[in-house]
């Protein structure tokens, strides 16, 4: 976690020559000692007080900025990026989303300085301020992409959904619109800028288990013993989207009747998926739902007909509100401090960062990395100032541009099972998980050099007969016939070709580790 806050040091109260502003790695931060590690071998510690002079010409104010970014880098820096330690040297940062975040989290304290004009150096914060702006400003200029509109959907239930928001307080510089290979999206209306608002909903139209709470539902499920407050706006939402009298009306209309998330997959695309880790996924989910629904229904509506009428609550319906929540719901903090699952109308269409590919060059085979920069960054606080949930850019969108948020950093096979898309190029965040003995590693601490060659060679040999195991299952490529192919099949082929594809790279690793490592073991041998 990270901790950015502005003081004012000694030396600038005695003398008034500027100010600092500090950065600090929190305690309570889960990567906090590799963190910390990284922070010492880069010449920081975990708390560093940056200073900025009053009369700090633009090269100074980029040059401690630049100091301000190495320290925020590391400070917000994930398991992934750390693992790997991919820094890359040609980009100056270790991922889009790790420079997005570390700019707009400077950005946001300076801001705040600004905003209550109580500092007496607002030149410096200003400065400082421009020259971050300039720096998103020129990253997102890189990678600004506009949306492919799609004239042939209308949106016209979206459009009323829009309407019916507006009348209720929602402000937006977003339209909805049918966007080329991404479905209903937010686009922009008009250049955007960092900071912007691009959507403000009220709370009075987030739907959030309070709803369920002034219901008559509530008398009932609120005795059930283990009940979360999410399954209960699940189960809400059933019966209240057929609702004519609603005043949510507009936003169930707006759903879709099907939601094309891996939780719908037909046989077909079931059995595409034999051998890969979606599979296994898929089925555990469905399963975890099927004994959810099995331990509420028909019980519920046997005993209380009024309350849950049986047309209402089918396994088919069900499993659509599980759809539902799982590719449209958002974790929100209100004003009194808890934590809900919501359903936030209009919001719901702010798709996932689309994927775009940065070649590393000093990877093996021009390696293409998938990577998400979204626009939207930090949105799950209500402000208690307005009682509206704000969606503030964290870097511009220009008109015609869609706009967008990120679900996550998940796997490949988790957004496919519950949001129903699969991302561009290798995603970082795919894993293939394996058991491996190590139990007998310690033994080799003291050993020769020739034996411990010897056990990582067949180490590796038997990392190279797992995956080739793993690829034989897969079997060949088939993309089957094109255009009459099936969403579900469509995705669970691709899913297929992608686990083929890093098994493939597994196996080119495991090959050259042997040859690398047989080497070393002849070397050693002939020398003895």
């Amino acid at each position: 976690m990270a901790d950015v806050e502005a003081c004012s040091s000694r030396d600038s109260l005695e003398n008034g020559d500027g100010c600092s502003l500090v950065l600090e790695l929190t305690e309570d931060d889960p990567l906090f000692h590799k963190k910390k590690k990284l922070l010492n071998d880069k010449g920081f510690g975990v708390k560093e007080q940056i200073h900025l002079q009053s009369s700090m010409c633009p090269d100074s104010i980029s040059n401690s900025l630049e100091t301000m970014l190495r320290i925020g880098r590391i400070i917000h820096v994930d398991e992934v990026e750390l693992y790997f330690g991919e820094f890359d040297t040609q980009m100056g940062f270790y991922s889009p989303r790790n420079e997005l975040e570390t700019l707009n989290s400077i950005l946001a304290r300076v801001n705040t300085l600004l905003s209550h004009q109580m500092h007496k150096k607002m030149n410096v914060w200003q400065g400082l301020q421009a020259a971050i702006i300039l720096k998103i400003q020129e990253f997102g200029n890189q990678i600004k992409e506009v949306a492919r509109i799609d004239k042939n959907y209308t949106c016209e239930k979206e459009k009323c959904l829009v309407q019916w928001g507006e009348s209720n307080g929602v402000k937006t510089k977003l339209e909805i619109a049918y966007v080329g290979g991404a479905g209903r999206g937010a686009v922009a209306m008009e250049d955007l800028r960092v900071g912007d608002i691009a959507l403000e909903i009220p709370v009075s139209i987030i739907l959030s288990e309070d709803l369920v709470h002034k219901s008559d539902m509530y008398n009932v499920l609120g005795k059930i013993e283990g009940m979360s407050s999410e399954t209960m706006l699940l189960l809400w939402s059933m019966k209240e989207k057929h609702n004519c009298g609603s005043k949510f009306k507009n936003y169930f209309d707006s759903l879709p009747k099907e939601f094309h998330t891996g939780l719908s997959f037909g046989v077909d695309a079931i059995m595409a998926l034999e051998g890969t880790l979606l599979l296994e996924e898929i089925m555990q989910a469905k399963e975890h739902l099927r004994t959810q629904y099995d331990e509420l229904f028909p019980r519920l509506c046997n005993d209380y007909p009024d309350i849950f009428p049986p047309k209402f609550y089918t396994w088919e319906q069900f499993l659509w509100a599980c759809e539902l929540f799982y590719s449209n719901s958002m974790k929100i903090i209100f004003a009194d401090g808890k934590l809900r699952t919501c359903l936030i109308p209009i919001a719901g269409f702010l798709n996932h960062s689309k994927s775009f590919l940065i070649k590393f060059w000093h990877l093996p085979s021009n390696y293409e990395q998938s990577e998400l920069n979204p626009h939207i960054v930090h949105y799950g606080r209500v402000d208690s100032a307005t009682n509206s949930l704000k969606f503030p850019l964290s870097r511009p969108c220009n008109i015609g541009e869609q706009c967008c948020l990120s679900y996550g950093n998940f796997s490949t096979s988790h957004l496919i099972t519950f949001y129903g898309f699969s991302p561009q190029g290798d995603n970082r965040y795919d894993v293939i998980p394996i058991d491996i003995d190590v139990g007998q590693a310690d033994c080799f601490e003291d050993c020769p050099m020739s034996n411990w060659t010897t056990h990582m060679v067949r180490v590796l040999e038997d990392l190279q007969s797992t995956f080739s195991n793993m690829m034989e299952i897969l079997g060949d490529t088939d993309f089957g016939d094109g255009e009459n192919t099936s969403w579900d099949v469509k995705l669970a082929l691709e899913f297929k070709d992608l686990q083929r594809r890093i098994i493939s790279s597994i196996l080119t690793s495991c090959s050259a580790g042997r040859s690398l490592v047989e080497s070393e073991l002849s070397r050693v041998m002939s020398k003895d």
